[in-house]
């Protein structure tokens, strides 16, 4: 009987081992790609921004400072964390948001501003745009 018992723990504690999820690491990118869409003229612009690289959308200042994504093996769950001023005529600027964006819920955590929307599609490990140092 003591076998018996100890095989069940054991085939039990196999199921539990393996019915977790795997929790992968998440992977840092250098590249973190963003959809802005100014509402005035309802053109979206797609853009790639290195990490603490300012990029200009509009009178926003956009600086992602991390951009994270899962291996291919498990669910996707792609997030940058950014900071957004928006610049004003006189050339001052005020944050208007500093936070996560996850691309798979863009309006979860949102830039709130009056003409622009700005949104998190992917993070990549290269893009054609050369990177700051080299401009």
């Amino acid at each position: 009987m003591p076998v018996f018992r100890f095989l069940k723990l054991l085939s039990l504690a196999a199921v539990l081992c393996c019915a977790a999820p795997a929790w992968a690491q998440p992977i840092a990118n250098p590249v973190a790609t963003f959809a802005g869409l100014d509402k005035i003229t309802g053109r979206i612009t797609r853009f790639d921004v290195y990490i603490d690289e300012t990029v200009l959308f509009g009178a926003l200042e956009i600086t992602p400072r991390a951009c994270y994504s899962r291996p291919p093996t498990v669910t996707q769950r792609v997030s940058s964390f950014l900071e957004v001023d928006q610049r004003s005529l006189t050339g001052t600027s005020k944050r208007i948001f500093t936070g996560w964006m996850f691309a798979d819920s863009p309006a979860l955590n949102a830039v709130d501003h009056a003409v622009y929307d700005v949104w998190l599609i992917e993070c990549k490990t290269s893009t054609d745009v050369p990177p700051p140092d080299a401009r």
